[in-house]
């Protein structure tokens, strides 16, 4: 099933409806990618986040236009309706776990650290024999009708969450104290870059909505993200950019006048720019980019 923009939308890779009554789907990462000469291509489902541990070999990542490549004792959050695809060296062994909105929806209230929320990677560390003996648990319980099986489960899923989200939590505890204002400030940009990056308002107006001053805005946006504000409303209009490049068949006069741009030559310009190549370039050759500063 294709979403509106062209990205595929799964209930499981390849699969347009659940295949089990269970609100929770538990497979090794061989089993589907086999399958699909070891590559998951880009894609999102609609209504369940998933969890993929790689205990060993390659994992090529690819979660909302961050990609990165992941090895043993690690851990990615895919949250709910996000973009995302992966590429496994012929040797990968792990899990991946699957868990639909209502399961999400009875845990996350119980966590602070709303793990799910972000896509994010953690590694193991010292807790990957822990991990393992997780995910080994809810593989044994999932494939076995014994027992008490649904609330197992749920028992094991809770026990993933509560490490996802101790682990969210030790990160934004290694922001010094300072800096928690400022970490407010920059959500609070984040957030109306997002209700008006088509706009192409001048970064005073976002400073404004804030109540802080431009000078202070940049300041903030440098100390925390090594970018000014403007940086990063450009970024975010780069990513749409891409977005609508590779996923639709919008031409390029259509990519650039749905993102407030008075003309193609300009939105050409500008992104070439931010990418090292022309939005023509881009849509032929999507990897090539060299994202110059």
């Amino acid at each position: 099933m294709l979403a509106a923009k062209g990205v595929p939308v799964f209930k499981l890779y390849g699969e347009t409806s659940w295949p089990t009554p269970d609100l929770i789907h538990c497979e090794s990462i061989p089993e589907r990618s086999r399958l699909h000469d070891w590559e998951i291509k880009t894609h999102r489902h609609g209504d369940l986040a998933q969890l993929l541990y790689v205990q060993a070999g390659q994992a090529h990542v690819l979660v909302e236009g961050v990609e990165q490549q992941i090895s043993g004792g690690a851990l990615q959050v895919v949250p709910v309706m996000s973009i995302h695809g992966f590429r496994f060296s012929e040797d990968i062994q792990g899990y991946v776990i699957s868990l639909a909105k209502p399961v999400l929806e009875r845990f996350t209230p119980l966590l602070e650290g709303k793990p799910m929320a972000q896509a994010e990677c953690y590694w193991a560390g010292d807790d990957r024999r822990y991990l393992d003996d997780l995910f080994g648990q809810l593989t044994e319980e999932y494939r076995q009708q014994r027992p008490e099986r649904d609330l197992m489960l749920q028992s094991v899923i809770c026990a993933l969450l509560v490490w996802l989200s101790r682990r969210s939590r030790e990160r934004v505890q290694h922001i010094a104290k300072p800096r928690e204002r400022g970490q407010q400030h920059l959500d609070h940009l984040t957030q109306l870059i997002e209700q008006h990056f088509r706009e192409h308002q001048q970064i005073e107006h976002y400073a404004r909505q804030i109540g802080v001053s431009v000078a202070h805005l940049n300041a903030l946006c440098r100390q925390l993200t090594g970018q000014s504000a403007l940086q990063q409303v450009n970024q975010r209009v780069v990513l749409e950019a891409k977005r609508n490049l590779v996923y639709t068949s919008m031409t390029i006069g259509q990519v650039a006048d749905s993102l407030g741009f008075a003309e193609q030559a300009y939105f050409s310009r500008f992104f070439k720019r931010a990418t090292g190549l022309t939005p023509k370039e881009f849509r032929l050759h999507p990897r090539l980019t060299t994202e110059p500063q």
